[in-house]
């Protein structure tokens, strides 16, 4: 090993072998220092290790939930996907609950699958996209199906309690 000093990343050090996704878990909040609240939230949809949404459809869950979320609850700052393409990190001012944030996002993701088209979907062109080409609305709509299907737990270790 190195004598580089990485700093310790929270979601390194989670047990992806016991979480039972999908689920919305609070990673943390941070306060600035005139007190701001951010808080970060794993919103984690497909069971680590076990799959991945193909990057198509994880780019259009993407750029479809940045939108349809910013109208569901005030104070959204980021939905970015994990690289591992297992679900996304939502970055928030304030602190919402992890019960206003699972259902958001369940309402988002039954938006996509019912009613957003091709048109809908912000930035699939070269303009508003660093890569416009890699969308895919069809693989966007099943993955969500499967989410919904499944339910979003509000506890990372336990799916009695769904959103």
């Amino acid at each position: 090993m190195s004598d580089v000093e990485l700093a310790e990343v929270e979601s390194f050090a989670l047990d992806h072998t016991k979480v039972l996704a999908p689920y919305v878990r609070l990673i943390g909040v941070e306060h600035g220092p005139k007190g701001d609240a951010i808080s970060n939230f794993d919103v984690r949809l497909v069971q680590p290790n076990a799959g991945e949404i193909p990057t198509a459809g994880l780019h259009t869950i993407e750029h479809t939930l940045a939108a349809l979320l910013r109208t569901r609850f005030d104070g959204l700052i980021d939905f970015s996907p994990f690289g591992c393409r297992t679900g996304f990190h939502l970055i928030a001012w304030g602190e919402p609950g992890v019960e206003t944030v699972a259902a958001a996002v369940k309402s988002s993701l039954q938006d996509l699958v019912d009613r957003i088209a091709w048109d809908d979907v912000p930035g699939t062109e070269a303009v508003s996209c660093g890569n416009y080409r890699d969308h895919s609305l069809h693989s966007a709509k099943e993955w969500s199906k499967q989410v919904l299907d499944q339910g979003i737990s509000l506890d990372p270790f336990d799916r009695s309690r769904l959103a």
